[in-house]
């Protein structure tokens, strides 16, 4: 027993480090991965998937990179029920290229992100490691310029999410979604106008086609 114990600890220890050590893409270009973005792959080791899965579709992400090398991301995602759900993080720059660092204040995690694979007319494989009262856990997202990726892409992300430890079964293809749509009777509040650009977390939900509230979190 002792001896299955200690092994058991060394593949754990194991898949920690290769998680640790995954890197950004060589000779990342923060200018070329910016616009907007299909969210179509998501995957992760955290026990929330579990009970999401099922409801995750589709969504958007417009990346704005920024004169001093950070990189402000808009997520944008239309609920079943109508409304739609924003997100904005400003993502600091780190002393590598490709690698960020933020503090996500509507889950209390610090964030390490790493733009692992991109072709930037194409694909992004965007690797996070969160971390939250002392423990982590993993995301990957895949990121498409178009809702319907080769089926090379979606193998390439599996296939990545598969070698960093997460199941097949909390590896997702999401499906299709309608998009947002704001009207001029809409409000907008940014990183900017909370002077939190640090974290920079709102959601902004609407009805489609009406007008819309928004509702910071956390603050």
């Amino acid at each position: 027993m002792p001896t299955t114990m200690l092994g058991m600890l060394g593949v754990l220890l194991c898949a920690l480090a290769v998680r640790a050590d995954v890197m950004p893409q060589a000779d990342f270009d923060l200018q070329k991965v910016g616009g907007t973005w299909y969210l179509v792959g998501f995957a992760t080791n955290a026990d929330w998937f579990v009970s999401r899965k099922a409801d995750m579709k589709m969504g958007t992400v417009t990346l704005t990179p920024q004169s001093n090398g950070d990189l402000e991301m808009d997520y944008s995602s239309l609920k079943s029920d109508g409304r739609c759900k924003k997100m904005n993080h400003l993502a600091k720059k780190t002393d590598t290229p490709g690698k960020f660092a933020y503090r996500s204040h509507r889950w209390g995690s610090d964030d390490d992100m790493r733009v692992v694979d991109v072709k930037y007319d194409e694909y992004a494989v965007f690797h996070a490691i969160k971390t939250k009262d002392g423990s982590s856990y993993i995301i990957n997202k895949l990121y498409s310029r178009t809702q319907d990726p080769s089926q090379a892409v979606l193998d390439k992300f599996t296939q990545f999410s598969l070698e960093q430890g997460v199941l097949r079964k909390n590896i997702a293809i999401l499906p299709k979604s309608g998009q947002c749509v704001r009207t001029e009777a809409s409000t907008h509040v940014s990183v900017h106008d909370i002077n939190d650009q640090s974290a920079g977390v709102y959601t902004d939900e609407c009805v489609c086609l009406s007008r819309c509230r928004t509702v910071l979190l956390n603050r």
